[in-house]
Parts: structure tokens; C-alpha cells; sequence
């Protein structure tokens, strides 16, 4: 009788082992940030983040100068390179290059599924340009040139929503656990890289690129949850298994 409950434990852990939870966990995450980007939207709104923004914008500024950004001249041009990962021109070269891929393939159903997590964000992201209609920065000169309203960063949601996509994507179709960390902390990495660059470049307030962040990271998670719930379905492609050497 002692060892009922340790048995009855035991049996609830073996019946829990087999159910998916990565999906509803992310899909949680996916709750979160939206709740997050309109709490943010709502604060920015109200004027709320104006010092903050300010203070940290400047922060990456010469004292002496504020049309110069921190760092030797090389550094500028380091993050108008890495702000170039986050833009129309090379999102969508990436896109073409890995919907060609998979589509080479025959992996055709993961292509759409990328096509989609792309355009789709960026509809999303102009759209909400259009309707929060927020100035750019205006304390420091611009270190690139912008056409559109600042809220939120256009570049971070398309880095976010096409590098985490991506790297989710090649995470589900290799069961090697090195090489899926490893893909997805990329991405995480470029994603960061580009949201940072934007501030420093003075082209948009921190909260522009925090939200950008999380919108964009919320369209890839929710496109992931998709993704696996089709692929569950039998609607989308298995996973292969890519061997470490």
C-alpha cells in the first residue's frame, strides 16, 4: 500500500510521455507576446515610453556629438550591413532561395508554409504602421533612410518572423538535437543583431524594435503551431533525420 501513490505517479508519467507539448507550450508563449505587444502599443500611445526611448537611444550616442553614434566609423557601417539582413531586399532573397529549395524538393506544402509566415508578417507589420502612424526618431540624424511611420520596426518583424520561421523550420526537419540549438539560436542571434542595429542607426525608438520582436515572434510561433499541427494531420512533410559526422 506504501508504494500506491509512487505507482500511480509512475503511470501518469508514461501516459503524459507521448502527448505533444512543444505546440501548446508555444502557443502559450504565442498569447503572451501578443498580450505583451498591445500592453507596449497602449503605453507608447500614451507618451508612457518617451524618456525611456530617449535615454536609451542617446545612450548609443557620442556625448560630444550626438549625430555620432558610438564606436569608430567602421562600427556605422557594420550595422548598416547588419540592418540590411532585416530589409525588404534580402528577406526576400532569402525567402525565394529556401521556397526554390523545398520546392526542389518537392517539400512544396513547407514552401507555402514559408511563403506565407513572410508576406504574412509583413502585411501585418505595415498594417500596423499605417494604423499607429508613430513618428521616427527625430534627436538624431538617421544613419539610414526610412519611408515608413516607426511603430513598430518593420526590420524586426520581418527578421523575427523570417529568420525564427526558418529556423524552425530546419529544426523540424533534422531530429538532431545539436543541430536544432544551434539553428535556432541563430536566428535568435540575427534577429537581436537587427533590432539593435536599427536603434543604433537612430532609425527607430526601442520600443518600435521591442514590439517589432514581439510581433514578429508571435507570427513565427503561431505559424510553427500550424505547422506541427498539420504535419500531425498528415497535411505537411515529415522531419528527416540529418546525422552529426
Amino acid at each position: 500500500m506504501k508504494t500506491f501513490p509512487f505507482i500511480r505517479i509512475k503511470q501518469l508519467a508514461q501516459s503524459l510521455r507521448h502527448l505533444e507539448w512543444a505546440p501548446v507550450v508555444l502557443l502559450l508563449i504565442a498569447v503572451a507576446l501578443g498580450w505583451g505587444f498591445l500592453e507596449l502599443a497602449d503605453v507608447v500611445i500614451e507618451g508612457d515610453t518617451a524618456s525611456l526611448d530617449e535615454s536609451i537611444l542617446l545612450a548609443m550616442r557620442n556625448s560630444a556629438d550626438q549625430a555620432d553614434p558610438l564606436g569608430p566609423r567602421w562600427m556605422e557601417e557594420i550595422a548598416r550591413d547588419i540592418t540590411a539582413l532585416g530589409g525588404i531586399a534580402v528577406l526576400f532573397l532569402v525567402m525565394f532561395t529556401v521556397v526554390s529549395f523545398l520546392w526542389t524538393l518537392t517539400r512544396r506544402r513547407m514552401a507555402i508554409y514559408m511563403l506565407v509566415a513572410v508576406i504574412g508578417a509583413l502585411a501585418i507589420g505595415y498594417a500596423l504602421k499605417l494604423g499607429y502612424a508613430r513618428p521616427r526618431p527625430d534627436l538624431v540624424p538617421h544613419g539610414s533612410h526610412v519611408y515608413t511611420h516607426s511603430f513598430p520596426s518593420g526590420h524586426a518583424v520581418m527578421a523575427a518572423a523570417t529568420y525564427l520561421t526558418l529556423g524552425l523550420l530546419v529544426a523540424r526537419l533534422v531530429t538532431n538535437r545539436y543541430l536544432q540549438v544551434l539553428v535556432v539560436s541563430l536566428a535568435i542571434a540575427i534577429t537581436l543583431a537587427v533590432g539593435v542595429s536599427r536603434v543604433y542607426l537612430g532609425v527607430h525608438w526601442p520600443s518600435d524594435v521591442l514590439a517589432g520582436w514581439a510581433l514578429g515572434t508571435l507570427w513565427a510561433l503561431v505559424c510553427w503551431v500550424a505547422a506541427a499541427w498539420l504535419q500531425t494531420h498528415g497535411d505537411l512533410e515529415r522531419e528527416v533525420d540529418v546525422p552529426m559526422k
